[in-house]
């Protein structure tokens, strides 16, 4: 119950902090298809928040069962926006559009070398320097900061796949 209150409490925050990070700075969008993939977004990360505190396993791909970093992103991207993601942290990496630190918004990947080898980590960013993300460390899907001290040292790229 406990935990329940804390990820509702997580969510009213990021989505508060983060209202007006919807939108790039260019404008509205040109297009319904950027109005889907931003809804799509909002989507992904409202779905992702629902996971905090699912237990961590590696391989994993759901949440009965757990989900490691990747497996995590794949399960989400495909309930909450119906986008197929496979393979790895750095295959997921190799695709989507590069979005540089200052221009990341929600439903972005965010993406870590957490094992001495590059991509070996991704996460997806809610807004307010926060991400969600589901690390072997301490065994639960979990919200940290991009500019923690030790996923700040360790931050290599973002991707989007939205519009």
């Amino acid at each position: 119950m406990k935990s329940r209150f804390l990820v509702l409490a997580l969510v009213a925050l990021v989505l508060a902090g983060c209202a007006s990070s919807w939108q790039r700075s260019e404008g509205p969008p040109s297009s319904e298809e950027g109005l889907a993939s931003r809804a799509a977004a909002r989507e992904v990360v409202l779905f992702a928040l629902s996971l905090v505190d699912t237990g961590y396993r590696f391989g994993g791909k759901n949440p009965q069962a757990g989900l490691d970093c990747s497996g995590m992103v794949s399960y989400v991207f495909d309930q909450a926006a119906g986008v197929k993601m496979q393979g790895s942290a750095a295959e997921m990496a190799r695709r989507g559009r590069p979005v540089g630190r200052s221009e990341l918004r929600p439903g972005d990947l965010v993406f870590f070398n957490t094992a001495n080898r590059s991509y070996s980590h991704v996460g997806i960013y809610l807004g307010g320097a926060r991400f969600v993300h589901a690390p072997s460390s301490n065994g639960r899907v979990r919200i940290d900061r991009l500019d923690s001290t030790y996923y700040a040292k360790r931050f290599e790229a973002a991707r989007s796949y939205f519009d």
